[in-house]
């Protein structure tokens, strides 16, 4: 990422006068990690980017990719700041973000990376390059949107605190329609589910849910399907966001937490390095969809899929959640995922790095159960 001096002042993360990380990029290239204008560049080195295409790059992937999520947003908002200085109100509550940055680092993260923050900026950053009235008053609601108390799940010694995000307001589309706001019974259903989805990703999908303590801050609540079905999403600009309906099943909550985490992975990874160019008219066979799909969502239905595939393989062998369904549910996502796999290194529209990734998620998919 880029920028200029005046970023320093703005707190644009890793700008002039602080430390840059030497490392290299996915291409195994030795790196200073700074770019023309002084500015570190976010990096990743191979072995990580490879482990984050398989599914296993675990919490130190997450805090590469978190970096990369607080240098987008605190650019985002720095655009804003230049792009209409004359809002006073957006003036004062970027100044206090500012003032939080030098006092409270972790403070000031924890705003940046409230999850639907990214999509009120570029939006708002849209609509005045558009010349329309673009409100800028969102962002003193970020600040001091704080206060709602979070989850405290701890399970052998593996703590997440996620905050069950039913008040809204919303400013991403999840394509369900949220549900909220829970009463108080609902809302602890919802605690009940989450616990034992959370006992059933430390015990039976460690290195999973790891990941997921590292990156999701909010669970969504969603309606479910009309015929009752469960439904998850995540949204490419809410970064810590998982949405999802309250199954029945705590397996299939967890399930669900596991692939959405891999599309909000998949995104923050998108944001460093182009895997795809950009989606055109051409369009390719999902295997598990009635409609085709451009490349790039054919990618992140694959990558979630590989989540599907190895959450399914660890029930099959831990023998414990109807073992019958584990092995089926096992068995077509895998050869779902390579299949998809296939389509995608044969579509011509990866980039170098894309093709990689999809290698090693192909790779990875077929180790499953070796």
């Amino acid at each position: 990422m880029t920028g200029t001096g005046e970023a320093v002042a703005a707190g644009v993360p890793g700008a002039r006068g602080e430390r840059g990380t030497r490392g290299s990029g996915p291409d195994g290239r030795a790196s200073d990690g700074r770019d023309g204008d002084a500015l570190p560049r976010h990096g990743l080195d191979r072995a990580t980017f490879r482990a984050i295409a398989g599914a296993r790059g675990g919490p130190q992937a997450v805090r590469l990719l978190r970096a990369g999520q607080l240098s987008k947003r605190a650019l985002l908002l720095l655009a804003l700041r230049r792009t209409a200085p004359q809002d006073e109100g957006y003036r004062t509550a970027f100044q206090e973000l500012c003032a939080l940055q030098r006092a409270d680092r972790a403070g000031w993260e924890e705003v940046l990376l409230r999850p639907e923050l990214d999509a009120w900026a570029a939006d708002r950053l849209r609509d005045l390059a558009q010349g329309a009235a673009a409100p800028l008053d969102g962002l003193g609601e970020f600040l001091r949107a704080g206060g709602r108390p979070a989850l405290d799940l701890e399970c052998d010694g593996l703590r997440w605190t996620p905050v069950i995000d039913h008040l809204g307001p919303r400013r991403v589309d999840y394509g369900c329609p949220p549900i909220g706001p829970l009463s108080a019974a609902e809302l602890r259903l919802w605690e009940v589910q989450l616990a034992a989805a959370w006992e059933i990703l430390v015990r039976r999908h460690r290195p999973h849910a790891e990941a997921v303590a590292a990156c999701v801050a909010a669970v969504v609540p969603l309606r479910p399907a009309p015929g009752g079905e469960a439904v998850s999403a995540a949204a490419r600009r809410a970064y810590g966001a998982v949405a999802a309906s309250r199954p029945a099943d705590p397996v299939l909550l967890a399930l669900a937490l596991v692939h959405e985490f891999l599309h909000v992975q998949l995104g923050a990874l998108l944001d460093l390095v182009p895997l795809h160019r950009p989606n055109g008219p051409a369009v390719y066979h999902a295997p598990w969809r009635p409609d085709l799909r451009p490349a790039g969502a054919l990618l992140q239905g694959t990558y979630a899929h590989l989540g599907v595939a190895s959450f399914w393989c660890a029930e099959a062998a831990a023998g414990v959640s109807e073992p019958a369904r584990a092995e089926r549910e096992f068995a077509r996502w895998r050869t779902h995922t390579l299949a998809a796999a296939g389509i995608l290194l044969e579509c011509g529209e990866l980039t170098e790095r894309g093709t990689e990734f999809t290698e090693e998620l192909a790779r990875s998919v077929r180790e499953l159960g070796a």
